[in-house]
Protein backbone atom coordinates (compact mmCIF):
# COMPACT_ATOMS: atom_id res chain seq x y z
CA UNK A 1 0.00 0.00 0.00
CA UNK A 2 1.60 3.80 -0.37
CA UNK A 3 1.86 6.54 1.75
CA UNK A 4 -1.49 8.11 0.87
CA UNK A 5 -3.40 4.40 2.19
CA UNK A 6 -1.18 3.97 5.12
CA UNK A 7 -1.96 7.36 6.46
CA UNK A 8 -5.51 7.08 5.86
CA UNK A 9 -5.47 3.86 7.69
CA UNK A 10 -3.94 5.20 10.69
CA UNK A 11 -4.82 8.59 10.78
CA UNK A 12 -1.38 9.84 10.51
CA UNK A 13 0.02 12.43 8.17
CA UNK A 14 2.19 11.61 5.43
CA UNK A 15 4.98 14.08 7.40
CA UNK A 16 4.51 12.39 10.37
CA UNK A 17 4.89 8.42 8.79
CA UNK A 18 8.11 9.88 6.93
CA UNK A 19 9.44 11.44 10.29
CA UNK A 20 8.51 8.16 11.94
CA UNK A 21 10.46 6.14 9.62
CA UNK A 22 13.14 8.82 9.24
CA UNK A 23 14.25 8.22 13.22
CA UNK A 24 13.38 4.94 13.42
CA UNK A 25 9.81 4.38 15.16
CA UNK A 26 9.32 2.11 12.42
CA UNK A 27 10.68 0.16 10.25
CA UNK A 28 12.32 1.33 7.29
CA UNK A 29 9.45 0.47 4.85
CA UNK A 30 10.02 -1.52 1.73
CA UNK A 31 10.82 0.49 -1.85
CA UNK A 32 9.02 -0.88 -4.86
CA UNK A 33 11.21 -0.34 -8.34
CA UNK A 34 10.06 3.26 -8.50
CA UNK A 35 11.59 4.17 -5.04
CA UNK A 36 7.69 4.60 -3.86
CA UNK A 37 7.21 3.08 -0.47
CA UNK A 38 5.10 0.01 0.08
CA UNK A 39 3.80 -0.75 3.69
CA UNK A 40 3.29 -3.65 4.75
CA UNK A 41 1.00 -4.95 7.86
CA UNK A 42 3.63 -5.08 9.77
CA UNK A 43 4.60 -1.39 8.94
CA UNK A 44 0.52 -0.76 9.67
CA UNK A 45 1.26 -2.30 13.08
CA UNK A 46 4.24 -0.11 14.00
CA UNK A 47 2.67 2.97 13.04
CA UNK A 48 -0.43 2.46 15.29
CA UNK A 49 1.64 1.18 17.86
CA UNK A 50 3.89 4.33 17.74
CA UNK A 51 0.36 6.56 17.24
CA UNK A 52 -0.55 5.28 20.37
CA UNK A 53 2.28 5.71 22.70
CA UNK A 54 2.70 9.09 20.93
CA UNK A 55 -1.29 10.06 22.20
CA UNK A 56 -0.31 8.70 25.66
CA UNK A 57 2.27 11.07 26.02
CA UNK A 58 5.39 8.86 25.58
CA UNK A 59 8.11 10.92 24.44
CA UNK A 60 9.47 10.30 21.04
CA UNK A 61 12.98 9.77 22.65
CA UNK A 62 11.21 7.51 24.86
CA UNK A 63 9.51 5.97 21.87
CA UNK A 64 12.47 5.36 20.47
CA UNK A 65 14.13 3.74 23.00
CA UNK A 66 11.52 1.50 22.93
CA UNK A 67 10.90 0.55 19.70
CA UNK A 68 14.84 0.11 19.47
CA UNK A 69 14.72 -3.05 21.94
CA UNK A 70 11.95 -4.55 20.61
CA UNK A 71 13.97 -4.11 16.86
CA UNK A 72 16.96 -5.80 18.38
CA UNK A 73 15.17 -8.57 19.49
CA UNK A 74 17.15 -9.73 22.09
CA UNK A 75 14.87 -11.35 25.34
CA UNK A 76 17.29 -9.69 27.55
CA UNK A 77 15.93 -6.73 27.23
CA UNK A 78 12.07 -7.81 28.38
CA UNK A 79 13.04 -6.11 31.06
CA UNK A 80 13.96 -3.05 30.25
CA UNK A 81 11.06 -2.40 27.86
CA UNK A 82 8.50 -3.51 30.55
CA UNK A 83 10.21 -0.92 32.96
CA UNK A 84 10.09 1.91 30.37
CA UNK A 85 6.58 0.75 29.72
CA UNK A 86 5.82 0.90 33.43
CA UNK A 87 7.45 4.42 33.91
CA UNK A 88 4.99 5.17 31.39
CA UNK A 89 2.16 3.90 32.57
CA UNK A 90 2.53 5.36 35.85
CA UNK A 91 3.47 9.38 34.10
CA UNK A 92 0.06 8.83 32.40
CA UNK A 93 -1.97 7.67 35.12
CA UNK A 94 -0.38 11.19 37.28
CA UNK A 95 -1.71 13.32 34.21
CA UNK A 96 -4.74 11.54 34.14
CA UNK A 97 -5.18 12.00 37.78
CA UNK A 98 -4.42 15.68 37.65
CA UNK A 99 -7.08 15.98 34.39
CA UNK A 100 -9.60 14.24 36.94
CA UNK A 101 -8.82 16.75 39.64
CA UNK A 102 -9.82 19.62 37.40
CA UNK A 103 -12.55 18.11 35.51
CA UNK A 104 -14.45 17.43 39.49
CA UNK A 105 -13.62 21.34 40.05
CA UNK A 106 -14.97 22.25 36.88
CA UNK A 107 -18.23 20.12 37.35
CA UNK A 108 -18.22 21.62 41.26
CA UNK A 109 -17.77 25.08 39.53
CA UNK A 110 -20.79 24.71 37.29
CA UNK A 111 -23.31 23.27 40.14
CA UNK A 112 -22.39 25.96 42.38
CA UNK A 113 -22.41 28.79 39.55
CA UNK A 114 -24.95 30.49 40.52
CA UNK A 115 -24.52 30.34 44.74
CA UNK A 116 -20.66 30.72 44.38
CA UNK A 117 -19.25 31.75 41.15
CA UNK A 118 -20.96 34.45 39.76
CA UNK A 119 -20.32 36.42 43.25
CA UNK A 120 -16.85 36.13 42.68
CA UNK A 121 -16.77 37.02 38.93
CA UNK A 122 -18.47 40.01 40.34
CA UNK A 123 -15.55 41.05 42.22
CA UNK A 124 -12.80 40.30 39.36
CA UNK A 125 -14.99 42.97 37.31
CA UNK A 126 -14.47 45.74 40.03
Amino acid sequence: MNIKEAAKLTGLSNDTIRYYERIGLIMAVPRKENQLRDFTERNINQLNFAKTMRNAGVSVERLREYVGMVFDNDDKTIPARKELLQEQADEMQERIDKMQAAHDHLLYKIDNYDSHLRQAEDRLDK
